[in-house]
Order: structure tokens, then sequence, then C-alpha cells
């Protein structure tokens, strides 16, 4: 795709620049005069053409063509140039014709499937108490008061949500748990004034409070492993980071200003107000 755009770049290149085409042109024709006496003809020919160029200071019958078709000429080379040049800049995947076969992610299979498929039902939640040690309020203060309903997000992003969810037990040996879903502004104003370690968001700035954002967590033995500090946990959500990118959704981790491991949301335009 990229030789083949850069090929289009360099006709347009060689039909905009008169001298630079023929002194390409008499470069190609000094390597055939070596080939035979027919060649000899042919560069003797264009060599004349080039002489009486110099002379007369006009443009040859080539280029006059050129000069004469060269806005053709471009727009023909803008048309086979442009959807390569967009592949390359959006970086999109593009499956063609007889070519289904070329090797796709796993979970971006899988992922497709469930959210064409029926209607992923929420888990039955796990008991309070889960939420309620001294471990989960150290790494995530006032988790035992949040909100975990799932009918309080947004049906599409449930849906996602939800096969990510399904995807991570199934490939990935993970058990994850919604910590928290809707969070009202006023909650989201006692969070924020915790300190920026713990959000930077307040209230009505947060994806949590439309519905379009969770934090989630593993359970592992029937406890709630929420801290980044074990391992198992950090790959954990390394691959969840992973495969809610699949999934369309934006995740906490990628964050540059604070880390959320636990969080994804869904951006949807016109939502969120300036």
């Amino acid at each position: 795709m990229a030789l083949f755009f850069a090929f289009a770049c360099l006709l347009a290149w060689l039909a905009y620049f008169a001298d630079v085409r023929e002194r390409l042109l008499a470069w190609l024709l000094a390597r055939l005069r070596a080939a035979g006496g027919r060649a000899r003809h042919i560069s003797g020919s264009v060599q004349h053409r080039l002489a009486r160029k110099s002379q007369r200071d006009q443009p040859s019958h080539l280029a006059e063509i050129f000069q004469t078709y060269r806005h053709l000429l471009l727009a023909g080379l803008l048309v086979i140039a442009l959807p390569p040049l967009l592949v390359l800049l959006f970086r999109r995947e593009v499956i063609l014709d007889g070519f289904e076969g070329v090797a796709r992610p796993v979970a971006s299979v899988k992922l497709e499937e469930l959210l064409r498929g029926e209607r992923l039902v929420p888990p039955s939640p796990p008991p309070p108490e889960v939420f309620m040690t001294a471990e989960v309020e150290e790494v995530r203060p006032m988790t035992a008061t949040a909100d975990r309903k799932w009918d309080q997000l947004d049906a599409e992003f449930t849906q996602r949500l939800l096969a990510i969810y399904q995807v991570m037990r199934e490939q990935h040996g993970y058990e994850m748990v919604l910590v928290e879903g809707y969070r009202s502004p006023a909650r989201q104003d006692q969070l924020a004034a915790r300190g920026q370690h713990v959000t930077r968001a307040r209230g009505g700035r947060s994806w949590h409070q439309y519905g379009l954002a969770a934090d989630s967590a593993f359970m592992r033995d029937g406890k709630l492993v929420i801290t980044e500090r074990d391992p198992w946990a950090m790959r954990g959500y390394q691959l969840y980071g992973q495969v809610a990118r699949e999934a369309g959704l934006v995740w906490g981790g990628d964050w540059s200003s604070i880390k959320d491991l636990m969080h994804v949301e869904l951006r949807r335009e016109g939502v969120m107000k300036r």
C-alpha cells in the first residue's frame, strides 16, 4: 500500500517538473544506447528534440502534452492515491473479499460475536461484605457505598462491558466484578475533595455521571483483588485494558495525568457539555 502511494507521488512529481523529466528521459536513453542500434536510433531522435528545445527555448512535444493535461493527470493520480493514503492515515483494518482468512486478534473476534449475538445478562453481584474490607477501602475509598446497579448504566456501554468480562473469563481466566458504575455529581465532588490521586474530575465532568463509565476489579478465591501491587492483578489490568480498547472503550490505564487501571468509559459526542 505504501509503495503504491509512493509510486503515484513519483508520477505526479514527474508530471509537474519538466527539467527532471527530461533529465530522467535522457538518462534512460543513454542506457538504451548501449543496448544496440535501435536504441541508438531512438536516442539520436530524442537528443535531436532536446537540442532543438534548448535552441528554441521551447518545450518538447512531450512536455507540451504534460503541460496541457497536467491538471487532468494530477486529478487522476489523486483519485488513485487517495484510498491508500486514507488507510495509512487512519490505520483502519481493511479486509478485502477473498482474504477473510487473515489472522485477527482472538479477543476482537470473540467480542464481535458477543456484541452481535443475544443480549448479555449482568452476573449476580457478590456479597456486600466483599467491598468492605480494609484493603479495598485503602486502595479505593468509599467503595462500600458505591452504586453497582447495572440498570443505571447506558445499555450499549453495559453490553460492551459484559462482553469484556466474558472474554476476560473465558480467554484469560479472570473473573471480573463491577466495583462502581453510576456516580452522582455529589459523590463525584466528595471523591474529588479527597485529592487528585483519587480523581481530578468534579461533579458533571466524569462519564460516571452519564452511565458511560465503570470501575471493575477481579475476584479470586471469593475475595476482591483490587490492588496493583499484586502481580496477578496487575497482569489482569493490562489484559483488561487491551480487551477494553478492542471493544471501543477508553481505558484509564492509558491516561498520562492519573492512572486508573480499574476504569473504562464510552465517550459519546454531545453527552458531556463543555
